[in-house]
């Protein structure tokens, strides 16, 4: 590899459903957020949640793998996205009422996640070893956002364009992983926020070759080798869908090898 990714400290505490592990390859158990309900839910919930401080972050491991990179290795810096925290907070449910009903509550909480993560951004992207940031923030599902692009607008974009404007301050970059179907925000997230590359590519939304041919002249295209096949096929057609995809994306160059949305 030429770079890890790495997790920028702080997370926020979840609420998490649970159940057992019924893989061959078991871990005990499995755990994803609750859809329903979160641990912010009206204005007290905000001012009694133990919201983290970005000086309390701790760089320790980052600062560990900085010394110990080979040469000419980097670091790219994983930090909170904006959508996943808000809905993770309320529940996706109660976030989607909460657009309407409370948008006061949800503008809040953007500032307080924002509070938190772009310092601690501006002080990792000072690194020498950190050569850009790659937050993960899936802002869709198989057909459309997971909500409406006037409200990725309205409270997700300006946080992304804000740490994306720090990271070319700095001359380093942006990947932004997003798992969905992001078309009717593609053109936001390229021109207004300045993405330098996407990641996150499912064949039953838009094969990776597909959105290289479109957008591949804008931006650098990462991964796109279907989770989906690489579970379920053989090596024989793993290979020859590398290959396909090599032979697609490989021309023009802007393109780096790699799952599709892992």
């Amino acid at each position: 590899y030429d770079v890890v990714r790495m997790r920028a400290g702080l997370r926020l505490p979840v609420k998490k459903e649970a159940a057992a592990d019924t893989a061959v390859l078991q871990r005990a158990q499995r755990e994803w957020q609750s859809e329903s309900e979160g641990p912010i839910a009206n204005w007290e919930d905000f001012e009694r949640y133990p919201w983290p401080r970005p000086q309390d972050a701790d760089f320790s491991q980052i600062e560990y793998a900085a010394r110990i990179l080979p040469l000419g290795m980097k670091l790219l810096i994983s930090p909170y996205g904006m959508l996943e925290p808000l809905m993770w907070l309320m529940g996706y449910q109660p976030f989607a009422l909460a657009l309407y009903d409370q948008p006061d509550l949800i503008q809040a909480m953007a500032d307080k996640i924002a509070g938190i993560y772009v310092p601690i951004c501006e002080a990792l992207l000072e690194m020498d070893a950190v050569m850009g940031l790659f937050p993960g923030d899936d802002m869709g599902f198989k057909t459309a956002t997971m909500v409406a692009p006037q409200h990725l607008r309205q409270y997700v974009f300006p946080y992304h364009k804000k740490l994306a404007a720090m990271a070319h301050a700095h001359d380093k970059i942006y990947i932004l992983h997003s798992c969905g179907n992001l078309e009717a925000i593609m053109p936001d997230l390229i021109d207004d926020v300045g993405i330098d590359a996407k990641h996150s590519f499912e064949d039953v939304i838009m094969p990776v070759e597909v959105f290289k041919a479109r957008y591949g002249d804008r931006i650098g295209v990462a991964g796109g080798i279907d989770v989906n096949l690489l579970a379920s096929a053989t090596e024989d057609q793993v290979r020859a869908r590398v290959r396909q995809v090599l032979d697609a994306c490989m021309p023009g160059g802007g393109y780096a090898l790699g799952t599709g949305n892992s």
